[in-house]
Parts: C-alpha cells; sequence; structure tokens
C-alpha cells in the first residue's frame, strides 16, 4: 500500500462521509432511510477498484465505530453496529470490493466509452445494490424480527434511487477513465 492508494482512500472516504450530509428520508414503513452515502461506495470501488475502494469504505467504519457521526442523519458510534441499518452498513464493505473487483474485471482503457459506460454499470449495480442489499435485507429480516418478505418488499423501494445512483457511479467512472488515465490503474 503506497502513500498514493492511502490518499485516494481517504479521499472516497471523504466523499462517502460528505454524502452522509443529504439529510436521510425515512419511508416509515421500514426502519431503513434512504440515504446518498451508497452512490459513495459505488463510486469508491468504481473509480479506485477493489483493494482502493474497500480500504476507503473500511476507513468509514472505524470512523463510525470510534463514535464519528459521519453516518446521514449524524448518526455513528457502535450503536449503529446493533441497528436495524447495520447490514446495509456493513455490505459497504463487501460492496464497494465486489463494485471495484467487477469493474477491474469488465472495464479496459482499449474499451469504447460505452462499453466501459455499461461495464462500469454492470459492476456497480452487482456489488453497489446486489451485494449490499443482499447483506441488508437479511439482517433487517433476522435480526430485525420483521421477515425476509416484509424487508425485501420494504427494501424496493430503494430500487429507483440507487438506479440513478448506479448511473451516476457508471458516468463518473468513465469519466474517469477519459480524464485522469493513470487512475485507472486500480489492481
Amino acid at each position: 500500500m503506497t502513500t498514493r492508494d492511502l490518499v485516494f482512500a481517504s479521499l472516497f472516504a471523504a466523499i462517502i462521509v460528505a454524502l452522509g450530509l443529504v439529510p436521510p428520508i425515512t419511508l416509515g414503513f421500514i426502519p431503513v432511510p434512504i440515504t446518498a452515502q451508497s452512490l459513495g461506495v459505488m463510486l469508491a470501488g468504481v473509480v479506485l477498484g477493489a483493494r482502493r475502494g474497500t480500504i476507503a469504505v473500511l476507513i468509514v467504519v472505524l470512523l463510525v465505530a470510534i463514535g464519528f457521526p459521519v453516518l446521514s442523519g449524524g448518526r455513528g458510534g457502535l450503536a449503529v453496529f446493533a441497528g436495524p441499518t447495520a447490514g446495509f452498513f456493513i455490505g459497504w464493505i463487501f460492496g464497494a470490493f465486489t463494485t471495484g473487483y467487477l469493474s477491474e474485471r469488465l472495464v479496459t482503457a482499449s474499451q469504447s466509452g460505452l462499453a466501459q459506460g455499461v461495464g462500469f454499470f454492470v459492476a456497480a449495480f452487482i456489488g453497489g445494490i446486489g451485494v449490499i442489499y443482499l447483506f441488508g435485507i437479511t439482517y433487517l429480516a433476522f435480526v430485525g424480527g420483521i421477515g425476509f418478505s416484509k424487508a425485501f418488499l420494504g427494501s424496493l423501494a430503494f430500487i429507483p434511487g440507487d438506479i440513478l445512483k448506479t448511473v451516476i457511479a457508471a458516468l463518473a467512472g468513465r469519466a474517469v477513465m477519459a480524464g485522469y488515465p493513470l487512475l485507472p490503474q486500480r489492481a
């Protein structure tokens, strides 16, 4: 791990924290709010790759564990790990890794812009939605005590916004590939 890697990971951790300043939207029928921070997780994976993207998210997890109120709505501390959103929060780690891993495999500098955009979209969709929802819904269903079907159906409300975040992450990934050729060496 180079100093450059740590700087990039820290920068994206700061982006994830900054996206936490966007107020959460509570739905009422599910105890998990809509936040903008999952966009930062997708961006970290798409732009930094698996290793550095995961480190960026781990920095945020460490800040939360220490007690800094860096999550949307000013949440932080060990209580976050026992709340209904803990599965989604822990899923960020695996979501960033999966998004980065798939980005590294699906996108190359020699591809057309469209192919790069589609590759980034697929990576962000699978990692940033699929993997995070897998952890979040499972945790919410079993630990939150609401049952898998209710947790799954309630989480469907997040899909339109998360698809928009996936498109934004794909466009950002494509812009970085075109505008900053040194960064795509993500591995």
